[in-house]
């Protein structure tokens, strides 16, 4: 018979739902390559290839040493706490304020929401005229459901359509570079840009100004640590996920950059008249291509960023949720898909209402600059929980200047950005203030039990 007497738990009464374990090493692979890639490097080849001239290849090389530097950080981090919302709790965890691991968690948040809504928006332009006509709305609408059924749906049914769609976007890359190699070897691939005045000098300046612009082609690794609570073997499968996804995507990117130099010339590549850069690459090297194919390439590009960034999204909700930071009712998980529902269906909401309203470039913008620092804060972060003497060690250490160069890198990169986008950054931290004296998450944060591993 069932015991009810004092805190004997009830025989038979079901556990709360947690998330499932069903994720390789491969899958992350996959989930990190399709996430970095994107749909970014079909247009920044472009606009860097107009900036460096057949030296562009190198402004890749140095945004990815920039980039992995954070990478290794987290890499780092996601052997020592494979949580979900990974970045907020590390904050909470070296600083112990509420109020900047709120803001570190909604900063993350808000890039993913914004790059979802791009993604709907282009998603719907392209396909608005192969669809007869119909309106955008329509489709924004019909997309999202259509990801947030996926997502929904289970995380390895999530990981399948991310497989699908990354074995597109990355065929067409290695198409590019299978058909343009015949080019190879063609240019001086150390001779930068032409100014009006004659050939432009290959500088440190011009390097670092080309990293600056090709830097966000790398963005994506973060979000890798929000899925860690799905992942087998996280300690050690994480970070040899990240790195490995990187390390792929710049052999891409190098690849493709030497390719798109080699075919066409870079200022016609820079120049939007002449089309979408890898179109007008197959267009000398393959002619015999359908200039749709890339097109419906991009849709399955910009398809799978919104499908991962919604999984991130979610996931770093529920997180949130669970460390007290965000309402307890986004913590839940569906006990038969195992998926956060209540996650699902608030950031469905939310990821509709700014693809609808229309232009959120400056958006997109404004909180790259925000993810550039939490980059900075995170990188501190592992500083200091490294000099702690009690914090427990990961499989996977970096030594200090790894973090120290991340921070350095992150301060350049602001210094970059415009007034406009740092102003919006300014009302973007404010709306995240009022939400977290709204919410008061510092009161759940002080109820919880406290971490005994941090005793």
């Amino acid at each position: 018979m069932p015991s009810t007497i004092g805190s004997t738990p009830v025989r038979g009464a079901a556990e709360p739902a947690t998330l499932a374990r069903r994720i390789g090493l491969f899958f992350l692979v996959v989930y990190g390559v399709g996430d970095i890639v994107g749909a970014g490097i079909y247009g920044t080849i472009g606009v860097a290839a107009g900036a460096m001239g057949n030296s562009v290849w190198l402004a890749f090389v140095a945004s990815m040493v920039a980039a992995m530097l954070t990478g290794l950080t987290y890499a780092s981090i996601s052997s020592r706490y494979p949580r979900a919302a990974g970045a907020a709790y590390v904050a909470q965890r070296a600083f112990g304020a509420p109020l900047l691991s709120h803001c570190v968690g909604l900063a993350v948040m808000a890039s993913g929401l914004t790059s979802i809504a791009a993604g709907c928006n282009v998603f719907a332009q392209n396909l608005s005229p192969l669809m007869g006509g119909i309106a955008p709305q329509v489709l924004i609408v019909a997309f999202m459901l259509l990801v947030s059924g996926i997502t929904f749906w289970g995380i390895r049914e999530s990981m399948w359509a991310n497989l699908l769609c990354t074995a597109i976007e990355v065929g067409g890359l290695i198409f590019v570079i299978a058909v343009g190699s015949k080019y190879w070897g063609g240019v001086d691939y150390l001779e930068p840009a032409r100014t009006a005045t004659g050939p432009g000098a290959l500088s440190l300046s011009l390097l670092l100004s080309g990293a600056v612009l090709t830097f966000y082609s790398f963005v994506g690794f973060e979000d890798m640590i929000n899925v860690s609570e799905e992942v087998r073997d996280p300690e050690r499968t994480m970070p040899w996920g990240l790195v490995i996804a990187v390390g792929i995507a710049t052999v891409l990117y190098i690849a493709v950059s030497l390719t798109a130099v080699s075919v066409v010339d870079p200022r016609q590549l820079a120049d939007p008249t002449q089309g979408a850069p890898l179109v007008q690459i197959t267009r000398r090297a393959a002619p015999w291509l359908n200039p749709w194919t890339f097109n419906a390439i991009t849709l399955f590009a910009v398809a799978n960023t919104a499908l991962l960034n919604f999984v991130m999204g979610t996931r770093l909700a529920y997180g949130m949720a669970r460390q007290g930071l965000l309402p307890r009712a986004l913590g839940a998980v569906h006990p038969r898909r195992r998926t956060p529902h209540v996650a699902i269906l608030a950031l469905l909401g939310i990821a509709l209402t700014l693809a609808l309203t229309g232009n959120i470039r400056t958006l997109a913008r404004a909180t790259s600059v925000l993810l550039l620092s939490v980059f900075a804060i995170i990188n501190l972060a592992l500083l200091v929980l490294q000099r702690r003497r009690a914090e427990p060690r990961g499989r996977f250490e970096v030594p200090a200047i790894i973090p120290a160069g991340g921070i350095v890198v992150c301060a350049v990169m602001v210094v970059h950005a415009k007034p406009a986008e740092l102003l919006v950054t300014g009302i973007l931290l404010a709306v995240i203030l009022a939400l977290y004296l709204a919410l008061r998450p510092r009161e759940r944060v002080a109820q919880r039990p406290r971490d005994p591993s941090t005793a």
